[in-house]
């Protein structure tokens, strides 16, 4: 059997493994879901979320079992060190390829709490899963473009109000916000679009941090800066499953977030923004120059 073929049956065991974990969970994720929906009360529905997000570390902690029983993510991680599970986290990280989400939750499963992720409207209707991650308190956001805005200004600011709400359900417990702030995975044809002034990076979307931050009225101390390198090229989730990419650098490092982050008016304090984009973009500065640095690295060992 050639390389490419046993590469593709591991690839075919690693997605039905996964397939079977995902079934395996999603059934009492569902059913508990449901009881949170039907008894609107505070208390129960706090205790329920402790089970949700109990229910899917297991999930989570089921897929990593597969992963090393298939040697399906090599990870080379440094930062981890002193990480709480009873602390509040706002993680943003670089955004390469759908293997980071996966990542992701393999090196913060009950070391931080449950990552929560923003996420489409529309995916609140995905079969399964979008009731699973309506229970386990994802926020669902909904994008008006600009011209839908010009058409009905009613709704002007829509968005914003979800993600303030969503913000309230998170001072409840413990939580970890997570933000690709680049708003979309990496390429080289993106990067040359957008005109970034970084090698390896999108330029940051500061405003959606900022608004958390600001929402979430000083229970945010801690940043956790991710930063997400694959030794070659970016793998897509097939690859990923077939063991088809070389290893996964992940550096993180813990940042204090300061007053002033959570005390301004992005949208409307011209001052406070061009402050913010100031922090952002020296950060991503620096990550630029570590993903760089890895790169060189890579070419060294090739």
């Amino acid at each position: 059997m050639g390389e490419r073929e046993g590469s593709v049956l591991k690839g075919a065991a690693t997605i039905t493994l996964m397939g079977l974990n995902v079934t395996f969970c999603v059934i009492p994720l569902m059913l508990a879901g449901l009881l949170k929906f039907l008894v609107p009360v505070a208390a129960w529905r706090q205790w329920i979320s402790r089970l949700l997000t109990a229910i899917a570390e297991c999930w989570i902690a089921g897929n990593d079992a597969i992963f090393r029983l298939m040697r399906s993510m090599p990870l080379t991680v440094t930062g981890l060190d002193g990480l709480e599970t009873r602390e509040w986290y706002l993680v943003v990280s670089n955004h390469r390829s759908w293997v980071d989400i996966l990542v992701l939750q393999s090196i913060f499963n009950r070391r931080i709490p449950f990552l929560k992720f923003f996420l489409k409207r529309e995916l609140v209707w995905v079969p399964l899963l979008g009731l699973a991650w309506w229970a386990l308190d994802f926020p669902f956001m909904r994008r008006y473009s600009s011209e839908f805005l010009a058409r009905y200004p009613h709704l002007r600011g829509k968005d914003l109000e979800a993600t303030r709400r969503a913000c309230e359900r998170f001072r409840r417990m413990p939580t970890s916000v997570m933000n690709f702030v680049e708003g979309t995975r990496f390429t080289d044809d993106k990067r040359a679009a957008s005109g970034s002034p970084y090698r390896e990076l999108l330029p940051p979307r500061a405003g959606g941090i900022s608004f958390v931050l600001s929402a979430m009225g000083g229970i945010l101390h801690s940043m956790l800066d991710v930063t997400i390198a694959y030794r070659a090229r970016s793998p897509s989730l097939w690859d990923f499953c077939c063991g088809r990419f070389a290893q996964v650098v992940v550096d993180v490092r813990r940042r204090a977030i300061e007053g002033w982050m959570a005390e301004g008016d992005y949208a409307n304090d011209s001052a406070f923004r061009e402050r913010f984009q100031a922090w952002l973009g020296g950060i991503w500065a620096e990550k630029d120059r570590l993903l760089l640095r890895i790169g060189s690295e890579s070419v060294c060992q090739a």
